[in-house]
């Protein structure tokens, strides 16, 4: 890889990171986004989002689980779900421009809760839990679209629980962290099985760069929330990324 679009891939990730992890994600959708923009192949592109996806994830779930946020009764229908979907969908290689039109919608809808965000608050809210077949059904599905793209599908949770008001922002959060964590390792391992996936040497630079942004997003979102004005800028990102992969 060249080493100027490794410094800008570097660059945009060390902020992707600090904002996602700042609310429970892992940042798969970022880093698509960015690998899109910088002109990665689709069949790398699944791969490092995935692997940077389980280090970023795996902080925020320790930092918000830590500050006591995490809930085990919401958490463990979707996941339980999940988990098998993803690595079904993780073993599957969708041809380049599909997965490109795929991920390219991904990101635009990634856009929005992110740009939603930017004016959402840590509200206190009633709460109810969800049913368990409803949530597992819901888990089943994002798994496999999370292991098909490479997101681990914190974006289409997130929004989720909170409209439905299974959760106020930060027991959101303490629960999308751990969901992705499992479901990127489960596309990941499927990849890997499968013989689909590689990471390049690049991909340790990066793994380095989102490990520092992931601490400090998770410990400051675990505590407050990220700068509004960084996140709208982001979602820009995504629904520019996710047009050019939609459109190329």
């Amino acid at each position: 890889m060249d080493q100027t679009i490794l410094l800008l891939l570097a660059s945009g990730m060390l902020v992707a990171s600090f904002v996602y992890a700042s609310v429970g994600h892992g940042g798969a959708s970022a880093y698509i986004a960015a690998m899109a923009l910088a002109g990665l192949a689709p069949v790398e592109m699944r791969p490092i989002a995935l692997t940077l996806n389980v280090l970023v994830s795996s902080i925020a779930s320790f930092k918000f689980w830590r500050a006591g946020h995490f809930r085990w009764r919401l958490f463990w229908p979707f996941a339980a779900a999940s988990i098998p979907f993803a690595y079904l969908g993780g073993a599957i290689t969708l041809p380049g421009q599909l997965y490109k039109v795929v991920v390219g919608l991904v990101l635009v809808y990634a856009a929005w809760p992110l740009w939603r965000s930017g004016r959402a608050g840590d509200e206190m809210r009633a709460v109810r839990e969800p049913a368990i077949a409803l949530a597992m059904a819901i888990g089943a599905a994002m798994g496999l679209l999370a292991g098909l793209t490479g997101v681990g599908g914190g974006i289409f949770l997130s929004p989720l629980v909170l409209m439905l008001g299974w959760a106020g922002t930060k027991q959101t959060s303490a629960v999308a962290a751990p969901f992705i964590l499992v479901n990127s390792l489960a596309g990941l391992a499927a990849g890997f099985v499968a013989g689909t996936a590689s990471l390049p040497s690049a991909t340790w630079v990066l793994a380095g760069v989102v490990l520092a942004g992931g601490w400090l997003g998770a410990e400051y979102g675990s505590r407050r929330f990220a700068n509004p004005v960084v996140r709208r800028v982001l979602a820009v990102v995504l629904l520019l990324a996710g047009a050019k992969m939609v459109l190329a």
